[in-house]
C-alpha cells in the first residue's frame, strides 16, 4: 500500500472511526481502524461489532493495499505531524506514516482479522435533512433509559410518516417527542436505535459535510450515509410503547410562563432539595398563585413565586427536578405551557406556539 492524501481529511476520518472502535482487550483488532487504499480513495473503517463506520476520502493511490492499526496511536500521530499532506506506506507488514520532516512506523495487526462491515440494508431507504435528523435525536435522546433491560426503553424511536420525522424516547418516568420536517419519502417507516448508538450517530451527523443523508433500515440494522460517510448500527428488535395513549387530551390546570424563569427556579430548587431532588408546585389559578417549594433537612427550604398566566383547578403536585429541567435545552421558544392533567397524573410541557416538541413527565407520589 502506498498513497498520499491531506492530513485534515484523513485525521477527521480517523477520529470518526476511532469513536466507533471497540474497547475489548480480548479482541485487540476492534481497537484498530482499517485503512484500505483502492482506485482513487482511502477508506477508513472502524467497528465495535454492534456499530460500524466507513469514511471514504480522495487520495493519490500508487499501490493498493490494506492495514489495520490501533486507532488511538494513528490519531495521535496524525495530530502531531505538521505537514498538510500525509503519505501512508507498507513497511514489512507495518504502516509507515510520513509527512513534512516526520517519519513514523506503527505496528500493524493482520488486517484479515478485521470484521467486515454490514452492507447496505435491502430496503431502499429515503433521504432526509441531516440537520433536521440531528436536531430531532438531540431533542429526545436524554429521555431514554440508560439500561437495556427493556431494550425498547433503552432506545430512540425514529418514525417516518408523511414526509415528517418523529423522534421519541422514554424511560417510563418521562417521555420526549420531537417532530421535524425533512423526509422526502411519503411512506411510513420506523426504527429503534440503541441509546449508545444514537449517541454515536449524533457524533457522526455533527461532523458530516452533506446537507442530506440517506437512511435505510430493516429488522436487523440502520444505515445512515452521506458525504462519503456510512454509519451502520444494530437495530433493536422490540416494540416501542404506544405512547400516544398516555398523552392527556385535556388538562385540569394550565400555566404559561417564561422558560428562563422555570429554569432558574429549578436550579435553585436543586440546591435546597438536597439528595431527594424534588420540587413541589402549588398552583391556585383563582388567587393567581404559582409557587415552587423545595426543602431538605440538611440544607433548609425555599419558596419562590413565579409569574405565570394560570387557568383551571387548584393543584399541589411534586416532581423530580432533573426530569423537569432536562427538556428545557430542547425548547427554543421563550415561553412554555405546563399542562397538568391533575393530581397524580402526567404533566405535559410544550413551547408556546410550537407543536413540534412535547415532553411528558410523571409526578412523584408525595
Amino acid at each position: 500500500m502506498k498513497l498520499t492524501t491531506t492530513k485534515e481529511q484523513v485525521l477527521n476520518a480517523v477520529l470518526l472511526a476511532e469513536r466507533i472502535t471497540g474497547k475489548k482487550e480480548s479482541l485487540p483488532i476492534l481497537s484498530c481502524v482499517l485503512l484500505e487504499a483502492a482506485g482513487s480513495l482511502l477508506v477508513v473503517r472502524g467497528t465495535n461489532l454492534e456499530a460500524g463506520i466507513e469514511v471514504a476520502i480522495p487520495g493519490k493511490v500508487e499501490a493498493e493495499g490494506s492495514a489495520a492499526v490501533p486507532a488511538v496511536i494513528l490519531s495521535q500521530t496524525l495530530r502531531s505531524i505538521g505537514g498538510d499532506s500525509v503519505t501512508f506506506g507498507d513497511s514489512e507488514g507495518n504502516l509507515s506514516v510520513e509527512s513534512r520532516g516526520s517519519k513514523n512506523l506503527i505496528k500493524a495487526i493482520p488486517h484479515e482479522e478485521f470484521p467486515s462491515l454490514s452492507r447496505e440494508s435491502k430496503h431502499k431507504g429515503f433521504p432526509v435533512s441531516r440537520e433536521q435528523l440531528m436536531h430531532g435525536i438531540q431533542s429526545v435522546v436524554y429521555a431514554a433509559s440508560p439500561s437495556m433491560i427493556r431494550p425498547e426503553l433503552g432506545s430512540v424511536y425514529i418514525a417516518i410518516e408523511q414526509g415528517a420525522i418523529t423522534c421519541v424516547a422514554t424511560d417510563s418516568f418521562r417521555l420526549a417527542e420531537k417532530k421535524v420536517s425533512g423526509a422526502a419519502k411519503k411512506e411510513s417507516s420506523e426504527i429503534l436505535v440503541p441509546l449508545k448508538h444514537a449517541g454515536e450517530l449524533l457524533f457522526v451527523l455533527e461532523r458530516m459535510s452533506a446537507d442530506e443523508v440517506h437512511i435505510a433500515a430493516d429488522d436487523a440494522q440502520l444505515t445512515v450515509s452521506g458525504g462519503g460517510v456510512r454509519f451502520v448500527s444494530r437495530a433493536v428488535d422490540a416494540q416501542f410503547p404506544n405512547y400516544k395513549e398516555i398523552i392527556p387530551r385535556t388538562f385540569a390546570t394550565e400555566a404559561t410562563l417564561l422558560k428562563n424563569d422555570l429554569a432558574e427556579v429549578l436550579r435553585k430548587a436543586r440546591v435546597f432539595s438536597g439528595a431527594e431532588s424534588q420540587v413541589g408546585f402549588h398552583i391556585y389559578p383563582k388567587r393567581k398563585i404559582f409557587t415552587a417549594i423545595a426543602r431538605s433537612a440538611d440544607i433548609g427550604e425555599m419558596s419562590d413565586s413565579l409569574d405565570a398566566a394560570l387557568s383551571g383547578e387548584d393543584l399541589d403536585i411534586n416532581f423530580h427536578i432533573g426530569y423537569l429541567a432536562d427538556c428545557l435545552p430542547s425548547i427554543a421558544a421563550d415561553s412554555v405551557v405546563l399542562g397538568f392533567a391533575g393530581a397524580g397524573k402526567p404533566l405535559v410541557i410544550r413551547p408556546v406556539s410550537d407543536q413540534s416538541f412535547m415532553y411528558l413527565v410523571m409526578p412523584l407520589n408525595r
